[in-house]
């Protein structure tokens, strides 16, 4: 399907406050003058994940993704690495991704789980997407798939919605809805390229809105996006809070009007958005690739 396919992590582009989950342990011995009561060696350790997620990444005559590249790398070394969509312009080919985006976004190549964007479809659907990434960008031809984080169930979505379908009786949609009925998980994150919600020049995209209202129906709590080149935090709609994270190296774009909903934009710096996955909660920091000092933008919330 990706041979038909021809858009900034505010990580907020949306999502809320939220629940945790009990580990059962031992009653604790009978506590003697001599002795306390012992810790359960076999309860599990509380599973904690590191998300870093930023699109609009690789040009091969800029260092914008130099300046991001840089800024992961010191980061935790054992973090997935989500990439927003439009990760080699001015069109995901062999050649860009193997000259632009490898050179320095390749030293993650084993942990980054991708999401498509529409510069990575304009030449060739998307082959040179899936050839690159191969099965870490899941079935060739869709785009879209889901996995585990933690204790978090996090689904990457296809946003090129008028060539691959987002809408009633869409293959994408119905492979979502079911997707997320298997996976009841407490807290729920999902990326695709295009913002529902923007305060950019791409500005609200109502093609993916079947996606977000399936997100909502399902308590989903976490959408990342790219696509226009600047950060934007989202207060949750529905319960689902929106972070558009469009600042990976492609030329940055000023904010063109307040959408609604939106609580902190920046549009002139690169940067990546840290997200720390707990059980029951997250907490986020903007990191701007030119700065040394704390977050642009930091919170930390609990899954509803």
């Amino acid at each position: 399907m990706l041979a038909v396919l021809a858009m900034i992590v505010t990580m907020s582009a949306c999502g809320s406050p939220s629940g945790p989950r009990a580990i059962p342990t031992k009653p604790p011995p009978t506590p003697s003058s001599s002795s306390t009561p012992a810790a359960d060696a076999s309860a599990a350790p509380t599973p904690v994940a590191t998300l870093i997620a930023v699109g609009d990444i690789a040009v091969c005559d800029a260092e914008g993704d130099e300046a991001t590249g840089s800024l992961v790398a010191r980061l935790d070394p054992e973090a997935t690495v989500a990439t927003l969509g439009d990760l080699a312009y001015p069109d995901g080919s062999e050649q860009t991704y193997s000259e632009c985006y490898d050179p320095v976004w390749g030293a993650w190549k084993d942990r980054t789980r991708p999401a498509l964007g529409n510069h990575d479809v304009f030449l060739d659907g998307g082959q040179a997407y899936a050839a690159y990434f191969g099965d870490a960008a899941g079935t060739p031809g869709e785009g879209w798939y889901s996995y585990d984080l933690g204790a978090w169930h996090v689904v990457v979505l296809n946003s090129n919605c008028r060539l691959i379908g987002c809408g009633e009786g869409s293959e994408q949609l119905t492979w979502l809805t079911a997707d997320l009925a298997q996976h009841p998980a407490t807290c729920t994150l999902a990326y695709w390229h295009h913002p529902r919600f923007s305060s950019g020049r791409h500005g609200d995209d109502e093609d993916v809105a079947p996606l977000w209202d399936a997100l909502v129906a399902a308590d989903a709590d976490v959408l990342l996006v790219g696509h226009d080149h600047l950060y934007e935090r989202f207060a949750p709609r529905d319960g689902l809070r929106a972070f558009t994270v469009g600042t990976g190296g492609g030329p940055l774009t000023e904010v063109e009007h307040l959408d609604a909903g939106s609580e902190v934009t920046i549009d002139n710096s690169y940067g990546v958005l840290e997200l720390t996955l707990r059980p029951d909660g997250y907490d986020w920091r903007f990191l701007e690739a030119d700065a040394e000092a704390a977050a642009a933008d930091i919170g930390s919330t609990d899954c509803h």
